[in-house]
């Protein structure tokens, strides 16, 4: 059965992200999670990921803060069902914490995760620069003025959700415009204030590194959204968070895709807060079916 649409989207995330279950000192580390209504009825990948990192942190020092995810996608989710999160710990020195966290639905897996967590430290500090000369997201289109043409359906996988989404060039919904480049970049933002609670920002940081970074692959070949018959899906994903930033504040994505081959693909971003600071840099692989060319 199809998801119902959720009138309001930030308040779907708020409480996808907010776990029942263990308390973070116990030593029964399972955890309960609900799914976020989807059009098409299977689990957002962004979802699980945030819901594994809040999952392994509420298992580590209230001091230590997650710095990088390792995972993989193993099976399509059911966005009907909720999600049971266990999470192992796998050690806990002096200033790190290594939890393994598995998502199960039915009883089977359907996403694993090796995280890390930190002490906050001083040390040597240095960043890659954003990208010169891309537009303010209050000069681009907003997403509506995009999706002309698209079945309802489809549509409302943009439209609920709890994001404002603005690309550079343009987006790849129902047509790739202009030069056919594996890179773009784009802003985002949740669309209304989120708490100030830090663990709830870095969380929806990784929510939002799942929604776009396929498309610099599809941007490279010409192929929108639309195309029938296209299957996309996430295979793994890899991020580390480098400094603190807010989403209910816009955010700028940059996006490139050094390879593609053999059906998958593989994409990179870096994300940087309005005023050019990096937070967090992004890896994923992802399959890519292009149907043949009639």
């Amino acid at each position: 059965m199809t998801a119902s649409p959720e009138l309001d989207p930030v308040g779907a995330l708020l409480r996808v992200l907010d776990l029942s279950g263990s308390d973070a000192r116990t030593t029964e580390d399972i955890f309960t999670g609900q799914s976020q209504a989807m059009p098409l009825g299977r689990v957002y990948g962004g979802q699980v990921l945030a819901q594994a990192i809040v999952a392994a942190g509420r298992t580590t020092a209230p001091d230590r803060v997650v710095h990088s995810m390792h995972g993989y996608f193993l099976r399509p989710g059911d966005s009907s069902q909720g999600i049971t999160f266990a999470v192992d710990r796998i050690h806990d020195g002096r200033s790190f914490s290594t939890r393994r966290t598995q998502a199960f639905q039915d009883g089977v897996p359907i996403f694993s995760m090796i995280s890390s967590f930190q002490d906050e430290d001083p040390g040597l500090e240095h960043q890659q620069d954003r990208p010169e000369g891309i537009p303010e997201p209050d000069d681009l289109p907003d997403l509506e003025d995009h999706l002309t043409g698209l079945h309802p359906v489809s549509r409302r996988l943009f439209t609920d959700r709890p994001a404002d989404v603005r690309h550079v060039p343009s987006p790849i919904y129902v047509a790739v415009d202009g030069e056919r480049v594996p890179r773009q970049a784009v802003w985002m933002r949740i669309r209304r204030a989120l708490p100030d609670d830090p663990a709830i920002h870095r969380a929806a940081l990784a929510y939002l590194s799942d929604l776009t970074i396929q498309e610099s692959i599809l941007r490279a070949h010409g192929v929108p959204w639309s195309t029938p018959g296209l299957k996309v899906a996430s295979l793994d994903h890899a991020m580390w968070w480098h400094r603190p930033g807010r989403v209910d504040e816009w955010i700028l994505y940059v996006q490139e895709s050094p390879s593609a081959r053999g059906g998958r693909g593989l994409a990179t971003g870096r994300i940087y807060t309005r005023e050019g600071m990096l937070i967090a840099s992004v890896a994923q692989e992802v399959m890519v079916r292009v149907p043949e060319a009639e």
